[in-house]
């Protein structure tokens, strides 16, 4: 230890010593803010802030599948899907979805390492714009790296509520240890700045603008705008942005929902924004690498994680063509394969349904994706002792015809090169119906979901012989705005199932805890092995601040209530 003291006074000498001009050279192997203050070290800077959309690659701190780019992991949490494979594969998923949380959960630090990479990252750019000879030369990229900053603080508010503000400011000091309370909390001014900031200074255009695909537009930022004042309850502002989104006429939806699953088509009319990802040139690096362990254990592949639940399958039972809000789950389960071998007797269920279940989830006797028909139970990872049922997930799995864009990892692991849809245009519609609903306007808010029910009308269907598929639109108006807030909800569900966002859905809108008492009942009734006694508490609305970051700041963090 002496020898130690003995360096650092030798060391704290010669600095003391030395010249300025000394001091002043970079760091060999290093480059300096002055190096890169010019139009290619800016784009390196700020593809580096794209590059965190992807939830980064192995190492960091925390369960490294935690990082769930996809927010698969917090549907995991909700009512649309378990967590899949085995009870003992991923014991910390396993506490997650059964509420057991302990704020030491690897996954937990995982996602909030990841997000505030992303952060810095977005003020690095920021702050090496700023020190250039010509800021205004940058308009456009500062713009950019405000709505990426703009976009990982929105998911950090989303999971974990209370996040400290990592300002540019900060950054530039190298203050990176702040409180998440009082004047330091992350605000949703905060994050409105950033978006209002980057829909002034955006191209309005994609002609000309950029050379790569998937850089957002002034839309994109005015429709990220929208959907941060509607998890406030800002109808009417929310409803001003999210129309204007829809009146731009820059996008459209796809003919087919599967359209926006598909290589060939995924950056079309309904593309909002999404995370580039690329498997077709074999590049293990470019897939979705966070998103590896949810592919079926059919073929080959791996893990069986993220199987849909049994509720959600029932909630696109049919009616008329309309879908049963008030009792789909009073109603009998959709008839199912669970505990059924693939070699035993089954029934295909007769009950008609909404014909995006058969894009939306994978069932036994239906095409899947292109491959083949569904087996059963031969198919599912999971044994009938664990918690996750009979289904498999579609929307993030490659179709037969997308069988080149994946790659294969050193242990088998499928890193699929299709992009993740953080918002698309179908979200908007939907975002603005809810914001017409709760503004008074309910036949705006039942005009723009009978335009998403119109698509799921019209679309061709995966497999015609096997579903009896039932839909209409809403024809007749709402009887009052607590059927149109109930439609509205409902219709989120069924078109946005297994896209990460039904968890933050049920949290905004303030009756989580009760829904998912009912869910946990439903689910229980028929997925026996479910039932383990879990219960949703308050407290389970937002993640746990992570252990690990509270102890790494000494104390300035502080944890969630309940927690």
């Amino acid at each position: 230890m002496k020898r130690i003291y003995l360096i650092l006074i030798a060391l704290i000498g010669i600095t003391i010593s030395c010249s300025d001009e000394f001091t002043n050279v970079d760091p060999i192997g290093s480059l300096s803010d002055s190096q890169l203050a010019n139009p290619t070290g800016v784009d390196l800077l700020l593809t580096g802030a794209y590059s965190v959309l992807d939830a980064g690659r192995n190492g960091g701190i925390g369960n490294y599948w935690g990082r769930s780019a996809d927010n698969w992991v917090a549907d995991v949490a909700s009512d649309d899907a378990h967590k899949g494979s085995t009870d003992g594969d991923q014991p910390d998923l396993y506490e997650l979805e059964l509420f057991n949380w302990q704020t030491g959960n690897g996954y937990f630090m995982a996602r909030w390492e990841v997000l505030f990479a992303g952060v810095n990252r977005a003020n690095a750019v920021i702050n090496l714009i700023a020190s250039s000879e010509d800021p205004g030369a940058f308009v456009v990229e500062n713009a950019q790296a405000r709505f990426l900053r703009g976009h990982y603080n929105f998911e950090l508010k989303k999971l974990f509520g209370n996040v400290p503000n990592i300002t540019e400011e900060n950054a530039k000091n190298l203050e990176y240890n702040v409180a998440n309370a009082g004047e330091t909390l992350l605000t949703w001014a905060d994050i409105e700045a950033d978006f209002t900031h980057a829909m002034s200074n955006l191209p309005s255009s994609r002609s000309g603008s950029y050379s790569q695909v998937g850089r957002p537009l002034a839309s994109t930022a005015q429709a990220f705008l929208g959907k941060a004042q509607l998890h406030q309850g800002n109808w009417s502002a929310a409803s001003s942005n999210l129309e204007a989104v829809i009146s731009s006429g820059q996008y459209g939806l796809h003919p087919n929902i599967v359209d926006n699953f598909k290589s060939a088509t995924e950056n079309g009319s309904e593309a909002m924004f999404a995370i580039q990802y690329a498997a077709d040139d074999g590049q293990v690096m470019q897939g979705n690498a966070s998103g590896a362990l949810n592919y079926p254990a059919a073929f080959g592949w791996c893990c069986g994680f993220y199987q849909p639940t049994q509720d959600l399958v029932d909630a696109y039972q049919t009616v008329n063509g309309l879908p049963m809000v008030d009792d789909f789950q009073a109603s009998s389960a959709m008839d199912h394969d669970y505990n059924i071998d693939s070699d035993g007797a089954f029934t295909p269920p007769t009950a008609t349904v909404d014909p995006r279940l058969d894009y939306t989830v994978g069932r036994r006797g239906i095409d899947y994706n292109g491959w083949a028909v569904h087996a059963g139970k031969s198919w599912i990872r999971a044994n009938f002792s664990d918690i996750s049922g009979p289904y498999l997930p579609k929307k993030n799995i490659f179709t037969a015809g997308d069988a080149g864009n994946f790659a294969q990892g050193g242990w088998g692991q499928n890193l699929t090169g299709l992009n993740y849809h953080i918002m698309r245009y179908a979200d908007v519609i939907l975002m603005a119906a809810e914001a017409a609903v709760e503004s008074g306007n309910l036949e705006r808010g039942r005009t723009l979901v009978n335009i998403v029910r119109q698509r799921a009308k019209d679309m061709t269907y995966v497999d015609v012989a096997n579903t009896n598929v039932s839909i209409e639109l809403y024809n007749a108006a709402w009887a009052s705005a607590a059927d149109a807030r109930k439609a509205v909800r409902f219709e989120r569900r069924l078109e946005l199932a297994m896209e990460g966002h039904r968890y933050f859905d049920l949290v905004r809108w303030g009756n989580m805890t009760s829904h998912m008492a009912a869910y946990i009942a439903n689910e229980s009734a028929t997925i026996s092995t479910f039932a383990k006694g879990q219960v949703f508490q308050d407290k389970h609305q937002y993640y746990p601040i992570p252990l690990s970051a509270i102890d790494l700041s000494g104390g300035v963090l502080v944890q969630n209530p309940g927690h």
